[in-house]
């Protein structure tokens, strides 16, 4: 079937998502919480595009003969740097001394946008830091609920350790021990540890093991090997 983004007609298959056939054809839509191993939730809506002039998840929207697809209006993109925004001054980022940076995926996000500093005042929640287990450590400051772990290690581990607890604000990443993270049964090898955008989750004693200049972000932009062809 044959659909088009922003007047670029591209053909997909049946039952791929938007975002699928997208990726297929070279197209980059932004996203945090899809992860091609995974199911799509469409949580956390920076993949939002417009289908025949209505909002849609393009994680989840299956293409449909014929439709037209919008993704980069000056609307989208500014709802997408809005929602980058919130999710920075929701949590505690300090990217300059983060594990993570240079390999970090909403810090990515916020280059390729421009973002330097987010136009919303800082919240500075209280978050707490989970480091009782030998080899995994789990950082709310730096959590985005994008619910990766939560689905990685229900899907790919065949476990229970991630579930997404509370509401609105207060939401959170629980584990299934009583307390903390060392009372599960999380493993350094489960697939849950690897699939964290961000840097909540974070295997003990490899931190900053790869050198600025070296990182996955550092000479290319989130989304370059989508634009390249890499998922054709």
């Amino acid at each position: 079937m044959k659909f088009t983004i922003d007047g670029q007609e591209i053909e997909a298959k049946p039952g791929q998502t938007i975002m699928e056939a997208a990726d297929a054809a070279g197209i980059y839509i932004p996203r945090l919480c899809a992860h091609s191993d995974l199911k799509p939730i469409g949580s956390c809506r920076v993949c939002t595009v417009i289908v025949d002039g209505r909002p849609q998840a393009a994680c989840v929207k299956p293409v449909a003969e014929g439709m037209v697809v919008e993704n980069e209006t000056p609307e989208l993109l500014e709802h997408r740097r809005n929602i980058i925004d919130m999710m920075f001054v929701e949590g505690n980022h300090f990217c300059m001394f983060c594990e993570r940076s240079g390999n970090c995926e909403l810090q990515a996000m916020a280059y390729r946008f421009g973002i330097t500093a987010p136009q919303y005042p800082f919240q500075f929640p209280p978050k707490e830091v989970d480091a009782s287990h030998p080899d995994v450590m789990l950082d709310h400051n730096r959590c985005i609920m994008c619910a990766r772990c939560v689905r990685a290690s229900q899907e790919l581990d065949g476990k229970n350790v991630f579930q997404s607890i509370g509401r609105g604000f207060d939401r959170k990443i629980g584990v299934n021990g009583e307390k903390v993270l060392a009372d599960t049964d999380m493993s350094v090898d489960d697939r849950s540890a690897d699939v964290c955008p961000v840097g909540c989750i974070i295997k003990k004693r490899t931190a900053f093991k790869t050198p600025i200049g070296q990182r996955l972000y550092d000479h290319q932009p989130i989304g370059s090997d989508i634009e390249e062809g890499g998922h054709e």
